[in-house]
């Protein structure tokens, strides 16, 4: 069963900008953007989720894992391919018995983004050949407060460089 959005037509009525809009193969599309200072939690908004009108937020995740001492090369090829796998990964520091990831998730609310948060490593240990560790520690904040804490001097600094660095 298809599902469609509130307010859409159904499919071969042109009431879709997709049926208005038809090009000619390599015709090039036409780029839509957002203004400087928009509200992307706004009803109506990319972040707003259609199923159930609940509104979806950036959160600012960073999980930290530790256990026994693993081969640096194992640690950093292991973090590669989960980043590689989800190019979402901002930034990981790593050491030889601990790891530090870092990234923004989209969720409905803390408890969304924190549960998925963690079962990232446990989900990914093995296509990943991640090292067996558990997480000690796992940060959620939300976008305003991230940007917050970074004007005024403090908390995590912005995640630059991106990719996977040792400490």
């Amino acid at each position: 069963m298809r599902r469609a959005r509130p307010g859409a037509a159904p499919r071969g009525t042109g009431g879709s900008a997709i049926a208005r809009t038809r090009r000619a193969v390599g015709e090039p599309r036409a780029l839509t953007s957002v203004d400087a200072g928009a509200d992307y939690n706004e009803p109506g908004s990319a972040e707003a989720t259609e199923a159930d009108g609940a509104m979806s937020r950036l959160w600012h995740i960073t999980l930290c894992v530790s256990g026994a001492e693993t081969p640096l090369q194992e640690v950093r090829r292991g973090l590669e391919q989960l980043a590689h796998d989800h190019p979402f990964l901002l930034t990981s520091r790593y050491a030889n018995d601990h790891a530090e990831i870092r990234y923004w998730e989209e969720a409905r609310d803390l408890h969304d983004a924190a549960a998925v948060a963690l079962r990232l490593w446990g989900e990914h240990r093995s296509s990943a050949k991640l090292p067996p560790w558990e997480i000690v520690g796992l940060e959620v904040i939300d976008r305003e407060t991230y940007h917050q804490r970074i004007a005024e001097g403090y908390g995590p600094p912005p995640a630059a460089p991106v990719g996977v660095h040792p400490y």
